[in-house]
């Protein structure tokens, strides 16, 4: 027997997964390298031991382990595992001990066999034993991924709509239905980038986890909407919620003074399965929406306010630059005989035609020095930027396509789409000039302001170029003393 398990222990020491023998008196004799590593105890404490002495490092007591079971005692502790499985002489199992693996505990696959002598007797059983923690958090994670949104941790759409289904099975009536949407998303990640529109659908989604219970079901359903199924709750109690919502999202704000956050709700409830629950969060995203259109103008505008703050606050190093810019353009468009109508868009031009710089980062923005090529062509995007948050908010809507315009050339060399002549709009054809007369006038980091008479000769020089020639000898002949 001796010489059967010195050959048997030469072949565990090389297999990777913590192994050990007893034999049938349930006293260890064999307890391999790789189970010294995983308990800590070294075979020469543990061999020759019995009285379930191995399950120790493992439970913290002495408890039956696979290999009793498979030597037919404590049948009574198959229970103790997560599942057992038996396929012949052998057994297999998972569970959870509780006192390995520096204090986290140690999920487990094992398995237990019966070893035999050359007579065919059963001399004791073999168990390897596998920590298998990281597949099962790779598993959770799989398995919370599939009914979770990343970014907020709520629930996402997949696991929302099978929500509907279960709990309308269930008839938890009366059920209702919240729709959420984030007002001015777009907006926000236009202006400020993608990481502060994450950071608003977080707050969000944590102002919503906080106003329901444990068995509603808050999700995220789409990239800036929200919804919330309430089983056992009626209209009053679903209406009351919205109420809190908005309430909170207030809160939040006071909080939060930067970028504000306001969500549209749509409420519907379902007093019995007469209808779907389907049809029930149709209805509720309608109302949302119906309700969006009737205050589309507040949040945005809210947003837009913090959008100027924002510029005003970069304004080129040079305090004043909108006002001086505004004052230019609007000698010039009435010298030109401008409308009344386009006048006013002029001036919010002027304020609003730099929107997209927002979205050039800083460090190219305030630059003392030449900029590079790619760092110009990171500054030619502005156009773009700008116009997109325009185009998405009704207050500047009207100079979506002007601010696209702004740094296009008479001549056609200008960006981004490279327009010529009158296909420029006379606005952006007026800003072009008033913008780089402005420019010129004032200091920047890397150079100082030239005389108003020197500005004059460089934008008569670069008439049919870059302005429009018409325009410049409007411009050239305006007093001083308005421009």
């Amino acid at each position: 027997m001796r010489k059967n398990e010195r050959y048997l222990e030469s072949i565990l020491n090389f297999l990777p997964d913590a192994t050990f023998a007893v034999d049938t008196e349930r006293r260890v004799i064999l307890w391999n390298r790789a189970m010294e590593v995983m308990t800590g105890i070294k075979k020469e404490e543990i061999l020759g031991q019995g009285d379930y002495a191995y399950a120790m490092p493992f439970y913290g007591k002495k408890r039956p382990l696979l290999v009793d079971l498979l030597l037919g005692n404590g049948k009574e502790w198959e229970k103790e595992y997560d599942k057992v499985q038996r396929r012949g002489d052998v057994l297999f199992g998972e569970g959870y001990a509780s006192c390995i693996g520096e204090g986290e505990g140690l999920y487990f696959w094992t398995a237990a066999s019966l070893l035999y002598d050359e007579q065919g007797n059963v001399i004791g059983a073999v168990q390897c034993i596998r920590d298998v923690g990281e597949r099962r958090k790779m598993m959770e994670r799989l398995k919370y991924l599939g009914t979770h949104d990343v970014l907020t941790g709520l629930y996402n759409r997949a696991y929302f709509e099978e929500e509907i289904c279960r709990i309308e099975r269930s008839r938890l009536f009366p059920v209702s239905i919240i729709v959420g949407d984030l007002d001015g998303l777009k907006l926000v990640n236009d202006a400020f980038g993608h990481a502060k529109g994450d950071e608003l659908l977080c707050r969000a989604a944590k102002i919503l986890v906080g106003e329901f219970r444990a068995g509603d079901v808050v999700a995220r359903v789409g990239g800036d909407e929200f919804a919330v199924i309430l089983p056992q709750t009626d209209k009053e109690s679903a209406e009351r919620a919205c109420f809190r919502i908005r309430e909170a999202a207030e809160k939040d704000n006071l909080e939060h003074p930067g970028i504000p956050l306001s969500i549209s709700l749509g409420v519907v409830t379902a007093e019995d399965s007469s209808l779907s629950l389907e049809d029930v969060f149709k209805e509720a995203d309608k109302r949302m929406y119906r309700g969006k259109l009737v205050r589309n103008t507040s949040p945005r505008s809210a947003i837009v306010g913090v959008l100027k703050a924002a510029l005003a606050e970069r304004d080129f190093l040079a305090r004043g630059h909108a006002e001086r810019l505004k004052k230019v353009a609007c000698s010039l468009g009435e010298a030109a005989g401008l409308p009344a109508a386009e006048m006013d868009d002029l001036c919010l031009l002027a304020e609003m035609h730099d929107i997209g710089k927002i979205g050039v980062p800083d460090h190219i923005l305030f630059k003392p020095g030449r900029l590079t090529d790619e760092e110009m062509e990171e500054v030619k995007r502005h156009p773009e930027i700008g116009y997109q948050i325009a185009l998405v908010s009704p207050d500047l809507a009207s100079v979506a396509e002007l601010i696209l315009q702004h740094h296009e050339w008479w001549d056609g060399r200008g960006y981004p789409r490279g327009l010529q002549g009158e296909n420029i709009n006379i606005l952006g054809r007026i800003i072009t000039i008033a913008d780089a007369y402005e420019a010129m006038t004032s200091d920047r980091p890397y150079r100082q302001a030239v005389s108003k008479e020197t500005a004059l000769a460089e934008i008569k020089r670069c008439a049919g170029i870059q302005f429009d020639p018409r325009l410049v000898e409007i411009f050239i002949e305006l007093p001083l003393s308005l421009i």
